[in-house]
């Protein structure tokens, strides 16, 4: 089993793997080597209910991020069958929720970023709803390239 995100933005699917990924595909090594040598090839797969064993929907600080004032987020580790389809984070100030922009995939950024803690919601396709944490999910301090609990209670 593979797990795989699509980062693409439409309708198409295409999954752009590592060598080494891909390599993995073949059902053994010589296989692995024919197929390295196609570099293109179509796929067959089905969608299947994600599971993480012990691990909690996270919170990564996308390496595009420029600490305080663009922040862009990748949601890891959504368990089950649905696509993140909206993320707003709480401005303390404001005393609001602002929607973050879906760039691809599961990466959301913002422009001027909240200061302080920040909380999340995450909106899921196929419910209703929004799923949040009720604890901080960024810290003040977020850091690039770092991952953190999400604080979301369930999904």
């Amino acid at each position: 089993m593979v797990v795989a995100t699509d980062y693409g933005a439409g309708d198409r699917t295409d999954f752009i793997m590592s060598p080494n990924g891909f390599s993995k595909l073949g059902r053994n090594p010589s296989a692995s080597a024919e197929l390295n040598k196609y570099g293109v090839v179509d796929i067959e797969y089905r969608r299947v209910p994600c599971t993480y064993a012990g691990s909690k929907v996270r919170i990564k600080i996308h390496e595009a991020s420029n600490y305080p004032y663009y922040l862009a987020i990748v949601i890891l580790y959504v368990p089950g069958m649905d696509d993140v389809t909206a993320v707003e984070i709480y401005d303390n100030d404001g005393h609001e929720w602002k929607p973050m922009r879906r760039v691809y995939g599961t990466v959301f950024d913002i422009v001027g970023a909240p200061s302080g803690p920040m909380n999340l919601r995450l909106q899921l396709g196929g419910k209703t709803g929004w799923v949040q944490s009720f604890k901080s999910a960024i810290p003040a301090d977020w850091k690039i390239g770092v991952s953190y609990d999400s604080q979301v209670v369930h999904v």
